[in-house]
């Protein structure tokens, strides 16, 4: 029986079960697909991150003599999609059987569940490279409506041994975020980020020829990102040696004067399976155990929280809710996105340079996309699909099923507590706590109304008054509404003037 074996283009782990041997019945076929360029416009180094990494994962498999049919995206030989294409192939190489990894995105799933139909024998296997199951997923959570991180945490760390001592955690505490919020000296921007230098240009030039809509700017004949598993190794390294003896002190710092600081910017590779969690938590935990004074406990806690935690939490959360997830909107919320978060033009200076960083490197990281974007477009009631959309568009290491369930859930809110146990927002006093943003913004950060205030200071409480019925019965929203209630009649009005006044004149 001939078989066809698809890869997707965030399935490329070269240690798949399947590419251990060769099979001369086996053909695998990879699509570089207009479905997957146009379904929201992304950055330009995100579509040229992808397929750069899949033709170098194609020309690997070739040479280590699998067969295996490439159609780039001026392919003449496409269908509308990598279903179309799929059962197009199939039918020239009169294949019975497809098999295909399970896809990280639903509407992939679905998609390819339906292809399936089509021929004598299909079966999706795994893709190898999660560390948590569905099974698991549900064993922490039950038939409960809400989830906690923590909650799902904890039994991932028992479950793989990571950072255990025996059944205690290792060092006495599961968790230290509490010393993971350390703002960083005025001077310090961390080392200077691993770049790569690849010349992309030929994909460039092919997107533009095929009338491909993008966002952000590259420098394609000195592409930045890996695209590469020894590329992806290399960036492992490099934060393991350079950034994260002080990652967790800093993981939420923010500062103009650099893009990178002490993080990881491992999504990249670790979302297209150029490597695995498991690979880079071990190489976490080999660093603090080698030498704690180096790497102590806060340092390495603080990141495999990130991967065996959060990354792994975040996928149970979006299989176990999607497609409904999609379309959560808790607040009704429904303003139009700021044209501005498409060039970075706005005089408010945290999001100037979020923007304007993630335009020019697609990347931001995760307290920018918090507390800044996310926060801003929660306080001001931008509608959740527009604010998914610039997620998934913008980032390189945004898709969806770890875009969505942070930004619909996490940072807007939208899915009513769901993830996140109170909203993410804050005024400007968080935002000059824990960033140098604010001394060379035109508005005042000490201000809460006039021309010259901080816009986040009456949006915050804008959002306070204006949700009052959904959120002052959440303890965790007690002391916001306590702080309202004691300001005097003249003082609210002011600030829900300005909140207005700004509001009114969004664009």
């Amino acid at each position: 029986m001939k078989v066809l074996r698809l890869i997707l283009g965030d399935q490329l782990n070269i240690h798949h079960s399947w590419f251990q041997s060769v099979n001369e019945h086996v053909t695998y076929v990879m699509v570089e697909a207009r479905s997957e360029t146009d379904y929201v416009r992304h950055h330009i180094q995100k579509v040229i991150g992808v397929f750069a990494a899949m033709r170098h994962f194609a020309n690997h498999l070739s040479q280590n003599k699998h067969s295996i049919i490439y159609l780039k995206l001026n392919d003449p030989a496409h269908g509308r999609d990598v279903g179309t294409s799929v059962l197009k192939i199939a039918e020239t190489l009169g294949c019975d059987r497809f098999e295909y990894q399970q896809p990280d995105e639903y509407r992939l799933s679905e998609r390819l569940i339906e292809v399936s139909k089509s021929f004598k024998s299909a079966q999706c296997v795994e893709s190898e490279h999660f560390l948590s199951s569905a099974e698991d997923f549900k064993a922490v959570f039950k038939q409960r409506s809400n989830y906690r991180m923590e909650d799902f945490y904890r039994f991932m760390r028992r479950k793989t041994g990571v950072l255990m001592n025996g059944a205690s955690p290792e060092g006495g505490q599961w968790n230290y975020d509490a010393e993971n919020r350390k703002k960083l000296p005025v001077n310090n921007a961390g080392p200077m980020p691993l770049m790569f230098d690849r010349d992309c240009s030929d994909i460039h030039q092919m997107l533009i020829e095929c009338g491909v809509q993008t966002i952000g700017s590259v420098a394609s004949n000195h592409f930045l990102w890996p695209t590469t598993r020894d590329e992806g190794l290399r960036m492992l390294s490099f934060f393991i040696d350079e950034c994260l003896p002080y990652f967790g002190d800093f993981q939420d710092a923010m500062t103009p004067n650099g893009w990178s600081l002490y993080h990881s910017r491992l999504s990249f590779s670790l979302n297209l399976k150029l490597i695995s969690p498991r690979e880079v938590i071990e190489a976490v935990e080999a660093a603090y155990y080698a030498d704690s004074s180096r790497v102590s406990i806060s340092q390495a806690e603080g990141f495999i929280r990130q991967i065996l935690g959060w990354r792994e939490f975040m996928r149970g959360v979006y299989f176990e809710n999607m497609p409904a997830f999609a379309s959560k909107n808790f607040f009704e919320n429904s303003r139009p996105l700021p044209e501005w978060f498409w060039t970075g033009k706005t005089d408010m200076a945290c999001l100037k340079h979020a923007i304007s960083q993630s335009l020019e490197f697609a990347y931001a990281h995760h307290i920018q996309r918090l507390m800044i974007t996310g926060n801003f477009a929660l306080l001001a009631g931008i509608d959740p699909d527009q604010v998914d959309d610039w997620y998934l568009g913008i980032y390189i290491d945004a898709f969806e099923w770890v875009e969505i369930t942070n930004t619909r859930g996490m940072s807007q809110f939208a899915d009513g507590g769901m993830i996140a146990t109170k909203p993410y927002v804050s005024g400007g006093n968080y935002i000059n706590k824990m960033s140098h943003y604010c001394k060379d913004c035109r508005f005042d950060v000490a201000q809460r109304t006039g021309p010259n205030s901080c816009p986040f200071n009456a949006l915050y409480w804008n959002f306070i008054d204006q949700h009052r019925d959904k959120l002052q019965s959440n303890h965790r929203m007690a002391m916001p509404y306590r702080t309202w209630d004691k300001m005097d009649a003249d003082t609210r009005v002011s600030i829900l003037s300005r909140a207005e006044s700004f509001l009114a004149n969004l664009k």
